[in-house]
């Protein structure tokens, strides 16, 4: 057994901002939100690194115990990904074992040691997943009886074999997560094979339906967005607001969440308008665009959840960059949460720029990933796809003069707002 004790120099050297610190949704068959794969990687160094050494592998751990898993994951399931070393130590106190399932690749050496400590860790109430499985090879056999989760990659295995494999695994008992689900169609199949969860970015990418408008409650929620953008009256706003019972409703739900940190309940629409002001009005307008196709029925908190986190991150981004200038931060927020507006209409952004009036900037942002904003929205990206994009963080970070250590700061406080407002918006 190793004590966390003996590596606390190693922990005091490999201090936050060495980490960049991704996160991953797993979504169940009603494609709502599960879990979250934590995924860290160590800044100056590169991946390999983190996973391979046990200094830094404690670190992490007690890191994100540090910072919060409640931040971090809400009240999801944190996937963390562990080795043999990581296995046999004892820095297990840092973990809450109900929150989180340990990720060991198949690639792991089952030796007798390894075992009988995943054994004694299950028999504590950890639980396994079992990633990139392949094959049913001896070393996944020996596994699989300490194993809740089977991940299984979609970019490196074929369909003949998840159809051969899956059955099995589910007849086992096992839980079914399918990783790198990229497509709708991936998605589908998946889903007619049994898998019980998905982890990719599917849901975040726009089908694009030619000759589409937008719905009805769409477009009354962006012509009052005009109207409170634009010098209209508050009276006219209410009116606005109070011509669809379910609007005015679910907007002073989301005014009264602890994310906007009201000092007393807001109990009118008026209120609302004057204590809130323009610009907090539109963010939660905006909002609503995404928790609205949740009320009718459509799973899509996941695309929630990311718009949200996306604008409260580039909004503290640039608050962080440029404290001076509030504006900047709202322009940011609002370049976050309409970065994913091609997905929630299933219209082409260019289309959207042309039924929205945007500035420059912010088309800049959207459509180019050019200027200041795009520079932000490019890195919130990268963070959230760290596994491929990691090698771009570093040289963002240079240019934009900010520190690893601030960024995993904003970062979880992004976090931590956008599960606090969809909590309340749906």
């Amino acid at each position: 057994m190793i004590d966390l004790s003996s590596h606390d120099s190693a922990s005091k050297n490999l201090r936050v901002r060495e980490f960049y610190l991704g996160r991953q949704p797993l979504l169940d068959r009603n494609q709502a939100l599960f879990g979250y794969e934590l995924l860290f990687r160590n800044a100056p160094i590169g991946p390999a690194n983190v996973t391979s050494d046990l200094g830094a592998t404690a670190s992490v751990l007690a890191h994100a115990a540090q910072l919060g898993m409640e931040k971090v994951i809400g009240d999801a399931l944190g996937f963390v990904n562990v080795d043999a070393d990581t296995i046999m130590s004892d820095i297990w106190g840092f973990l809450p074992k109900e929150k989180v399932i340990l990720e060991i690749t198949e690639n792991m050496e089952a030796t007798p040691p390894v075992l009988s400590r995943m054994a004694e860790l299950v028999e504590q109430g950890f639980r396994f997943a079992l990633d990139d499985v392949t094959a049913e090879t001896g070393q996944v056999q020996s596994l699989l009886p300490l194993i809740e989760y089977v991940k299984m990659n979609m970019r490196n295995t074929d369909l003949p074999t998840l159809m051969k494999m899956a059955p099995r695994f589910k007849q086992d008992g096992k839980k079914l997560v399918a990783e790198k689900v990229e497509t709708r169609d991936e998605f589908k199949n998946c889903l007619d094979l049994g898998f019980d969860f998905f982890q990719g970015y599917y849901f975040a990418k726009p089908i694009i339906m030619s000759g589409k408008k937008l719905s009805p409650s769409q477009l009354a929620l962006m012509e009052l967005m005009t109207l409170v953008t634009s010098d209209a009256d508050n009276v006219d706003i209410e009116r606005a607001i109070k011509k669809d019972v379910s609007l005015a409703l679910n907007l002073l739900r989301l005014v009264n969440t602890p994310a906007v940190g009201a000092r007393q309940r807001i109990d009118s629409l008026s209120q609302a308008v004057t204590i809130l002001g323009r610009r907090q009005l539109q963010r939660w307008l905006q909002i609503m665009l995404y928790a609205e196709p949740a009320k009718r029925g459509h799973s899509m908190t996941p695309l929630l959840m990311l718009a949200t986190t996306r604008g409260r991150l580039l909004e503290l981004l640039a608050h962080k960059l440029r404290p001076k200038h509030q504006h900047v931060s709202d322009i940011a927020f609002t370049v976050g949460i309409m970065s994913l507006m091609d997905t929630l209409f299933g219209l082409p952004m260019e289309e959207i720029l042309t039924q929205i009036p945007v500035i420059d900037e912010v088309a800049d942002a959207l459509m180019y990933r050019q200027g200041f904003f795009g520079e932000l929205l490019q890195l919130a990206e990268c963070l959230e796809q760290v596994e491929e994009l990691d090698h771009k963080i570093d040289p963002t970070l240079r240019d934009l003069e900010m520190s690893t250590d601030e960024l995993v700061e904003l970062e979880v406080a992004a976090f931590e707002w956008s599960d606090n407002v969809v909590r309340y918006a749906l």
